[in-house]
């Protein structure tokens, strides 16, 4: 063999040796980025969560959009209210409210029970899409509350909702309404009184102008910059902000102090890169931190804390954080973002729909 030919020979390994090399740099380069083994945190259990926008400006709209999920009301009978949570002097005048509610008085002769209220209660405690909700005059406290077992009530109050993010109440709804709250009635051997249906009816059509104004859900997209984002990878930097799985595979939250409550900022990516057979393998480009406005109390900082999480992930994550259209939110679009948040939430106050309140957190349901 010539000397030549061995020369080439060395060559052709030495350029094959290179490209093998290239393309395992190249593969390392472009993997989705995982999660320190040293530090990442033990496998998140799924936990309570409760609306996602993808704009990266307030967007007002009275029904929630495709993707976003529902919160329901506390004084939903179809969800007892979490216990042990602390609630506001607000929240204790009762969970049925005139502010939002069509409340029919039920008048008794006597006493009722409230075993045999608990089994007049109609099988579902809806009509339509609002909720729909009985409560008992005690006897001993004098307080409106949910029916009780082994409590003795003087009088009862049939309400449903006016409005939610499905709409304003319609006739259909209130007829509905009124056969279940009569049905109630009989059977506790009482007797309700109505209000008159198209009064109500436009009182919801109000009520759901006013919420279709001021209901804001806002949301950031961070997209990767370079490599992507492996699924753990994304868990373990988000939980290093206190965030937590959520109910839905590829969805965190940022939980309140306060058990049972909205939480203050979800973050979602890809379930299908969540729900995959190899995780790991999966690449993620962009996941989005979304704030439901009206469910979120003012004082906890929402937005503040939404801006200096954003920031903070996409310095360690090396990402940018966009609107959905790709463009870069830059400092003052979201000091604009941030002054009109204050205006919405000043006349929410106005309304005595405060932001977080239980109101609020039905109405905007």
């Amino acid at each position: 063999m010539s000397n030549l030919t061995v020369a080439l020979a060395i060559l052709g390994g030495l350029v094959l040796a290179a490209v093998i090399g290239y393309n395992a740099w190249m593969s390392r380069r472009n993997a989705p980025r995982q999660p320190d083994a040293a530090s990442q945190p033990a496998p998140l259990e799924a936990a309570s969560s409760s609306a996602f926008g993808t704009e990266p400006v307030l967007h007002l709209d009275a029904h929630h959009q495709p993707g976003s999920e529902r919160h329901e009301p506390l004084f939903d009978p179809d969800l007892p209210a979490p216990s042990g949570s602390t609630l506001s002097a607000a929240d204790k005048r009762g969970g049925l409210d005139p502010l939002i509610d069509v409340i029919a008085p039920v008048s008794l002769d006597g006493l009722a029970s409230g075993d045999a209220a608990l089994a007049a209660m109609p099988a579902t405690r809806r009509a339509g899409s609002k909720p729909v909700a009985i409560e008992g005059l005690n006897e001993h406290t004098a307080n409106w509350e949910q029916p009780v077992p082994g409590q003795r009530y003087g009088a009862f109050q049939v309400g449903v909702q006016l409005a939610n993010r499905t709409g304003a109440l319609n006739e259909i709804e209130y007829s509905e309404f009124v056969v279940k709250a009569q049905a109630f009635a009989d059977m506790v051997n009482g007797a309700p009184e109505f209000p008159e249906m198209l009064d109500e009816v436009a009182r919801g059509r109000e009520l759901d102008q006013f919420a279709s104004a001021h209901d804001a859900q806002l949301g950031f997209v961070l997209r990767a910059l370079h490599a992507a984002w492996s699924p753990g990878y994304v868990q373990q930097s988000a939980a290093r902000h206190g965030f937590v799985a959520g109910m839905i595979p590829g969805r965190m939250v940022l939980p309140t102090s306060e058990p049972g409550m909205p939480p203050i900022l979800g973050l979602s990516f890809d379930t299908q890169a969540a729900l995959a057979d190899d995780p790991a393998q999966s690449a993620i480009r962009e996941l989005t931190l979304s704030l439901d406005v009206p469910q979120v109390d003012r004082s906890e900082r929402p937005f503040e804390r939404m801006r200096e999480v954003a920031a903070a992930l996409a310095a360690e994550m090396d990402g940018v954080v966009t609107d959905g259209d790709g463009q870069l939110l830059r400092d003052e679009v979201m000091d604009v973002i941030g002054a009109d948040l204050q205006q919405l939430y000043d006349t929410l106050d106005s309304r005595d729909l405060s932001a977080g309140s239980s109101l609020a957190r039905r109405l905007f349901s």
